[in-house]
């Protein structure tokens, strides 16, 4: 195994984070003023911005997760045990004493066991919990007879306003986490370029080299 510098994030890859990015942004500032954390909008401009933004944003990840799953790239997010310990004490200790970060990136498994295991949480309980319960919020008008009191409504904007904080809370972390080791631009640059820096077996160096993906 050697370290390559090998183009690994497509350019649709690229456009659906960034994409991703911006339109999670602009939810969580037009959802704050829903909240009444802010009055920088109005009120009713700031309902069909968060409303089309979450439609168009929803629709995107439709369109990412069928990428993934044709393109086998979800294999990156299945969580596994291996190693989740030294990069869990790195992050926790050793990350401020100034070691090593000890998890190698290869190709086919370019996250480490905690962030496989954070995204997998992130696609798989809190992506489906902000689009469920915001369709359900949507489509209020439609069951609305079902709710008297609209007690469900309130259950269901409470679940939703949740979801949302502890999306945010991930961003947060996320970021966070973009400063630690080599530097923010060091790690945001591959989501930018489409190249990063990973360990490769002598056969997928010929294989990447001859499709023109090597950097080096």
């Amino acid at each position: 195994m050697a370290e390559h510098c090998v183009k690994v994030y497509s350019r649709f890859n690229r456009l659906w984070h960034w994409s991703q990015v911006g339109s999670i942004m602009l939810l969580f500032f037009t959802g704050a003023r829903l909240l009444g954390l802010h009055s920088i909008m109005p009120f009713g401009l700031a309902v069909v911005v968060h409303t089309v933004v979450a439609l168009a944003l929803l629709l995107l990840w439709a369109f990412a997760t069928f990428w993934l799953f044709t393109t086998g790239g979800y294999k990156q997010f299945i969580p596994r045990m291996q190693g989740m310990w030294e990069v869990g004490r790195f992050y926790a200790y050793g990350v401020f004493k100034g070691e090593e970060h000890p998890y190698i990136k290869s190709y086919e498994r370019r996250h480490n066991p905690l962030q496989a295991a954070a995204y997998f949480a992130l696609k798989m309980m809190l992506f489906p919990a902000i689009w469920i319960s915001g369709l359900a919020y949507l489509s209020y008008g439609f069951w609305d007879h079902l709710d008297g009191g609209s007690f469900w409504l309130e259950i269901i904007a409470n679940f939703h306003v949740l979801a949302a904080f502890a999306i945010a809370s991930f961003v947060v972390i996320h970021v966070y986490l973009l400063t630690i080791g080599h530097g923010f631009r060091q790690h945001v640059r591959p989501m930018v370029s489409g190249y990063e820096k990973v360990d490769l077996t002598p056969e997928a160096e010929a294989y990447f080299r001859q499709q023109g993906r090597l950097l080096d």
